[in-house]
């Protein structure tokens, strides 16, 4: 019985692990990204344990200034150390300045990118173990 319930308890543990990981980036083309386990989205946010669409109107984000700490916050509440932003497919998407001047005084690690870039790089940092959160818009 110790011993099933020891087995019980790693089992636990397993899961829990596996569940606040990161999910890959499955696919991503123009106007799609696929995230494993989550379907497919426009835009995205990725981070420990989930994804969910990224809808620009929540925040009143536009390609200029660009994103904004209120875009990239809930990725922060998870805890990672590392966040990727993506720039668009055409690198059209601008980030506010203040947005990596906060980010950088949170002390966490920035990748800012072209979307294609930004998201090898996040699925290299997901199966390294990395904890890592992204936001990823695949248009323009």
């Amino acid at each position: 019985l110790i011993a099933l319930l020891f087995l019980l308890s790693l089992s636990k543990q397993f899961r829990m692990a596996t569940e606040t990981k990161s999910p890959k980036i499955t696919n991503v083309k123009w106007g799609v990204i696929g995230v494993d386990g989550f379907g497919t989205f426009k835009d995205v946010k990725v981070y420990p344990g989930g994804a969910r669409s990224w809808d620009w109107g929540e925040t009143g984000t536009k390609h200029s200034p660009g994103i904004q700490c209120a875009d990239i916050q809930e990725i922060i509440d998870r805890g990672v150390t590392h966040v990727v932003l993506s720039r668009g497919m055409d690198l059209v998407l601008e980030t506010k300045p203040d947005t990596l001047d906060f980010l950088k005084s949170q002390n966490k690690v920035v990748i800012h990118e072209q979307t294609e870039a930004a998201v090898k790089i996040y699925n290299e940092l997901v199966e390294q173990g990395v904890s890592v959160g992204g936001i990823f818009h695949s248009t323009c």
